[in-house]
Parts: C-alpha cells; sequence; structure tokens
C-alpha cells in the first residue's frame, strides 16, 4: 500500500516492516554525553559494515548507536549506504524517512541517492513514487542531471507510462540538460514499444544532428520491434542498411523464427558468418528452441552439432528447449540424456530447468519420477515455485488421482508458496474430472476471496465439465457467474455451452445462443459452426444443418472433413444415399480431405440398403487413396453380409472381398 498522493510522507506512515527506521531519531532533543574515550570512527569502516550486515534490523540498528554515540556524524556516504541497502529491502516509507533526516541535517542528496530511490520504487512497481521523489530532490539538495533523467523515464517505461515520458523529456529540455545516447536508446524502446516505429526513425536523425549516431542498441530494438509487428521485411531490409552485429541479427533471427521462416533464418545464419559476425549462443539457442516447437528433433540436433563445431557452448536454455522438445514427442530417454549432459558441462539446473524435467515426466505419465525431480529440488537447495506444483497437480489430475493432486497442492501451501490462477484451474479440472461440481464451484468462489480472480480457463473448465456430464442448466448459469465476475467469456465458452444444448437436444436454446454470440461481436469459429451441424444432423434436421453451412463459407469458413461427414452421416440415415455419395465426390473440389470415417458412414449406408457389391468399390477406393479400413469399417462389411447371406455364404462372400483387397495391394506394390 503507498501513500496518497499530496500527503505529507512523514506524516502519513503506516505502520512500517521495520519499525525501527520511523523512530529513530537522530537529531536528539537531548544533549548526549560524549565518550571521548571512544575511537573514532571512519567513513569506511560505517559504509562497509552497512553493506556487509545481512540482516537489515541490525544495520539500522548499528546505523542509529553510530549517530548516539557522537563518536561519528553520518555522511553523504553512510546515509546512501543505509539508504540503498532499504531500498533493496523495499523499505521505502524508511527510505523517505532517512531523505528527510538528511535534509534536516543540511547534508545534500547526491545523485547517486536519488538513482538508487527511483531505481527501488521502479523495482516494485511504483513509478507514481519515483516521480513524487523526483520532483522533491531540488528541495533535498540535488540539481537535476541527465542520468536521474534517464533512469527516470526508464522506469516509466517498464510500466508502460507512455503519455508520461514525452511530459518528462520535454521537462528535461527546459533544464536545459542535454540528453545523451542513453536517453536517445529509451525513447527510441519507448516509440517502438508504443508501436511509432516510424517515429522511432525521425529520433534516429534527430540523433544525428546531435553527434549521437545510433549504436547496437538503437537498431536491435527497432530490429525487433519491426519483427514483434510481423514487419520483417522492413527489418531485413534495415538490416541490410547499417553495420549490422550479432545482437541486430539475433533479434531478425528471432522474428523469423516467430513465422517459422526457417529457409530465410538459415540463410542469415550464413549471412552472418561470411559478414565475419560469429553467431553467439543465442542464436543457436533461437534457432534449435523454435525447430523443438515445430518438432523438427532431427534438425535442431543438427543445429547443435554445427553449434558445438564452432566452438559455441549450449548453455541452460539450450539444453532445456531440446529437452523439451523431446519430452513431448514421447522421448523420454533421449531428454534425459541431455539432463545428464547438461550436469556434466557444469550447466547446473535452475528453477526452470527443474520444472521442465517435471513437466515433461507428468506429460509423459510418469508421475513417480516427477515427485522424484520434486524432492531433489529441495534437495538442491531449489525451491519449487508455483509453476513446478501446477504441473504435478496436473499431472495427478489427468490420471484421475484426485487424493495426490489435494497433497500436492497442501505441500504447496504448507511451503508458503502462493497458488495463482493457473494452479487454481488445475485443481479446478481435477475435481471436474471427477465429477465433484460443488468442490470445483467452492474453489473458483475461494479464488475471488483469496484476490486471486479466476479467469476464462477457470471457467471454461467447470462449464465444459458440467457440459460433458449433461448439467447444460447449470453450466449456462456459471456463463451468468463469469460476466457477473468481469470475466468476459470466448468463444471456446460458447462452443462448449453449444455442444452441452446439442447433444440435450435443446436447440432452440442452442440457436439463441448463436445469437448471443453475434451480437456480443465474437465471431463464429470452425468448431463453432461444426458443432451446430453435427448436432442439427444428429436429429435429421438436415435443412437448418445445410444453412449453417452456407453461412460458414459465406463468412470465409471452409468446411472440414467434420463438417461433411456429419452431413454424409444425415442423409445415410434418412435413406438419401445418392447425394451422400455425390457429397463424398465432391469433397476433393472443396480442398476437403476424405477420411476413415467418410468412407466408414458411406459404406454403413450402402450395407442397409443391402447393396454390399456397391459398398466394396467404395472399400477399394478407399484404400486407393491410402486410407487403411478400421474395425468400424470392417464390422460394418461382415455384420451386412452375414444379415443377408448366413453363415456359410457369409465367409465365403468375406473371403472374395479380403480376396479383391489382397489382388488390389499386389497391383499397388
Amino acid at each position: 500500500m503507498y501513500l496518497k498522493e499530496g500527503c505529507s510522507l512523514l506524516l502519513k506512515v503506516r505502520k512500517p516492516v521495520v519499525p525501527m527506521a520511523l523512530t529513530l531519531n537522530l537529531i536528539s532533543d537531548h544533549k548526549q554525553v560524549k565518550d571521548m574515550s571512544a575511537p573514532r570512527l571512519r567513513e569506511i569502516d560505517v559504509v562497509n559494515r552497512i553493506r556487509h550486515e545481512r540482516d537489515i534490523t541490525v544495520a539500522l540498528q548499528y546505523f542509529k548507536s553510530v549517530a548516539e554515540s557522537e563518536v561519528f556524524g553520518h555522511t553523504e556516504l553512510t546515509y546512501q549506504a543505509m539508504i540503498e541497502k532499504l531500498g533493496m529491502e523495499n523499505q521505502m516509507d524508511a527510505v523517505q524517512y532517512l531523505l528527510q533526516q538528511m535534509k534536516l541535517e543540511g547534508l545534500p542528496c547526491s545523485e547517486d541517492i536519488v538513482v538508487g530511490v527511483i531505481n527501488s520504487y521502479a523495482r516494485i512497481g511504483s513509478t507514481e513514487q519515483a516521480l513524487k521523489t523526483f520532483y522533491r530532490i531540488q528541495d533535498l539538495g540535488c540539481r537535476p542531471t541527465v542520468r536521474i533523467y534517464n533512469h527516470l523515464l526508464d522506469a516509466l517505461l517498464r510500466e508502460n507510462r507512455f503519455n508520461m515520458i514525452n511530459p518528462i523529456y520535454s521537462n528535461m529540455k527546459k533544464d536545459g540538460i542535454e540528453p545523451n545516447m542513453f536517453t536517445y536508446n529509451i525513447l527510441v524502446k519507448a516509440l517502438c514499444q508504443n508501436d511509432r516505429v516510424d517515429a522511432s526513425y525521425k529520433l534516429l536523425i534527430e540523433m544525428s544532428n546531435k553527434g549521437h549516431w545510433p549504436d547496437n542498441v538503437s537498431y536491435t530494438t527497432i530490429v525487433s520491434a519491426l519483427c514483434r509487428f510481423g514487419k520483417l521485411k522492413e527489418a531485413r531490409d534495415l538490416l541490410l542498411r547499417i553495420s549490422p552485429t550479432v545482437s541486430t541479427y539475433n533479434a531478425l533471427i528471432n522474428g523469423m523464427c516467430g513465422e517459422f521462416r526457417m529457409g530465410e533464418v538459415f540463410s542469415l545464419l550464413e549471412e552472418m558468418v561470411n559478414r565475419g559476425i560469429s553467431p553467439n549462443v543465442i542464436t543457436y539457442t533461437t534457432i534449435v528452441n523454435a525447430l523443438c516447437k515445430a518438432g523438427d528433433l532431427k534438425l535442431s540436433l543438427a543445429v547443435l552439432a554445427q553449434m558445438l563445431v564452432r566452438g559455441c557452448s549450449p548453455n541452460i536454455v539450450t539444453f532445456t528447449s531440446l529437452m523439451k522438445g523431446f519430452f513431448e514427442e514421447g522421448r523420454v530417454p533421449e531428454a534425459l540424456d541431455l539432463w545428464n549432459w547438461m550436469i556434466q558441462q557444469r550447466c547446473m539446473p535452475n528453477v526452470v530447468a527443474f520444472n521442465i524435467l517435471v513437466h515433461g515426466h507428468c506429460f509423459n505419465g510418469d508421475l513417480k519420477k516427477a515427485l522424484d525431480v520434486l524432492d531433489g529440488m529441495e534437495k538442491n537447495g531449489c525451491p519449487p515455485n508455483v509453476k513446478t506444483y501446477s504441473s504435478l497437480i496436473d499431472g495427478f489430475s489427468k490420471v484421475g488421482d484426485l487424493e495426490s493432486a489435494i497433497s500436492i497442492w497442501n505441500k504447496m501451501m504448507s511451503s508458503g508458496c502462493k497458488p495463482n490462477v493457473v494452479v487454481y484451474t488445475c485443481l479446478v479440472d481435477a475435481f471436474c474430472r471427477k465429477s465433484m461440481f460443488d468442490h470445483a464451484h467452492r474453489l473458483i468462489e475461494n479464488m475471488l476471496s483469496e484476490n486471486c480472480p479466476p479467469n476464462t480457463v477457470t471457467f471454461n473448465t467447470l462449464i465444459k465439465g458440467l457440459c460433458d456430464t449433461g448439467r447444460v442448466g447449470w453450466a449456462m448459469s456459471i456463463l451468468d457467474e463469469m460476466r457477473r465476475h468481469g470475466c468476459q467469456p470466448n468463444i471456446r465458452t460458447y462452443n462448449e455451452l453449444l455442444d452441452g444444448l446439442c447433444r440435450g437436444g435443446q436447440f432452440m436454446q442452442a440457436l439463441q445462443l448463436v445469437n448471443e454470440i453475434l451480437e456480443s461481436g465474437a465471431e463464429l469459429n470452425l468448431v463453432t459452426y461444426n458443432t451446430m451441424i453435427h448436432g442439427l444432423c444428429q436429429v435429421g434436421r438436415i435443412k437448418e444443418a445445410l444453412l449453417f453451412k452456407g453461412k460458414m463459407i459465406v463468412q470465409g469458413i471452409q468446411p472440414d472433413s467434420v463438417t461433411i461427414n456429419s452431413i454424409i452421416h444425415a442423409y445415410c440415415k434418412e435413406g438419401e444415399i445418392r447425394i451422400a455419395a455425390q457429397l463424398l465426390g465432391g469433397m476433393a473440389a472443396e480442398n476437403c480431405c476424405r477420411d476413415v470415417i467418410t468412407y466408414t458412414t458411406l459404406i454403413s449406408g450402402l450395407c442397409s440398403q443391402q447393396r454390399q457389391e456397391d459398398a466394396t468399390v467404395y472399400l477399394l477406393k478407399m484404400l486407393n487413396e491410402g486410407i487403411a479400413p478400421n474395425i468400424a469399417t470392417w464390422n460394418v462389411l461382415v455384420r451386412a453380409v452375414f444379415v443377408k447371406l448366413g453363415n456359410s455364404r457369409a465367409i465365403q462372400s468375406v473371403d472374395n472381398v479380403l480376396g479383391k483387397c489382397e489382388d488390389y495391394r499386389s497391383m499397388d506394390n
């Protein structure tokens, strides 16, 4: 809690965490008797004692005792040491007290002290207080400097206070303080973060006119911004006009990797080498990470090999990116080999690396090993964080082990680790999987009371669980509840509800919900249309389903195999096999892939009309397209043959069908 604007910093102190700082009376009302025999203290000794004392309370007690002893008068440097220490502990009320005490003692506040205070406020996210401190520095005996302005501008930038940056910069000019390279780079970064890259170019011209040539930081900031806004061609063109460094190349490579334009990435890598710029660990790790995300582990290992050949050692991010890729592909032994290699390279794992190991084991269902890693973290002095616990709770939830999920929750709470919305959502999911919806709902209510408001994903988890078990009415009430709490439903929320309504045959309510979605400004997506089309087709309302298909095409959404399969199934149920066959034939023209469900549905429809010969033709067609029949396909065919011909003749007929299939395969080979 911060002080209210306009109130005296000294009179409005609440309850300081370090009471001694605010009861410290360095100017006593009563004269103290000097101990002439006490040795005189040196400034350097006092500064070192304050800086090296780990306990903030002990440091403050020492600071006070020195003042009371009268064998040493505090100086600007001793105050600076104490203020810096308090700032590191976020004891900002005490810092303000000491600033006022300096003023009372007639000690000027130095540039270093002001910078330290501004940075302390920036670290705790209180730029408002940083600004207040800045506006009173002259009263504290310090004149504004370019360095103070730079740190203030940087603090504003950290909190995206763009509206304040320009007034402060204008104020700087009014004070007659010339911006330096750091100032310009902060302003360039501010413009780029505010989507004003064009303005940042103009600032580069101003820099040059003032004799400050744009440096590596300036260009890297602009290249990164261009990439972030998808302007990769402009970023590439800029790189060709300047003398690039490894960091500017890295910014462009990162942008290219974000869009997975790996051909251009490898061209840039080659270009760097040709221009005498050595790719560094960031370059290679960025590429490795992108390839791992895309599942191209073979190529990622090739990049790792190239990295090693060029004498560039992988770091912890390189190793963990590869490990994550292998875990996600289910290649656990290779992931563990990388872990062991990382340890052998004396690249000691941090909490992020441990979390990837925990998540990897959970993802692959080995929760016992995940718990072993948790124990290892504690033994190695690497305390698990909220992400560690969320992975374990999610892992136990997915295997239906609610008891263990709750045990992990309790362990997290006893360790003093505060749950976030992700952990709460994982536990909500665990309760929903056990159909313990009252518990899940109470947990969401608890989130609100604990000042950790549920998000859309939390509510969607509960809504999905309710809809999957036919409790659609309750799910609809949760939709109203999430709105009351200011949490906006997204298209996934609506899709879950539509699926529940359609499965329950509540089509009027489903259509009303579709209208509500459109009125809210949200756009229906492929899943929305497929949910409605499938639901309508299940109850034979084909005309309405076709209307939805028409609407999705008008909206620019391409029907997929799920869309067409639902309609084919509906026509087959109605005995309209000819129309169903036409739809199957037209799928290729609509760039819609036929699959085993498409063919099995049509084959089932043909068999229901005792058209086994035609069904066999479609069986051969699906084989011709490289689509393998599944057990459902064979069950449909065999059942139809046995119904029509009886046991002995049916067996012979099935043998004939299988023979045709074998003849076809041999011709294909």
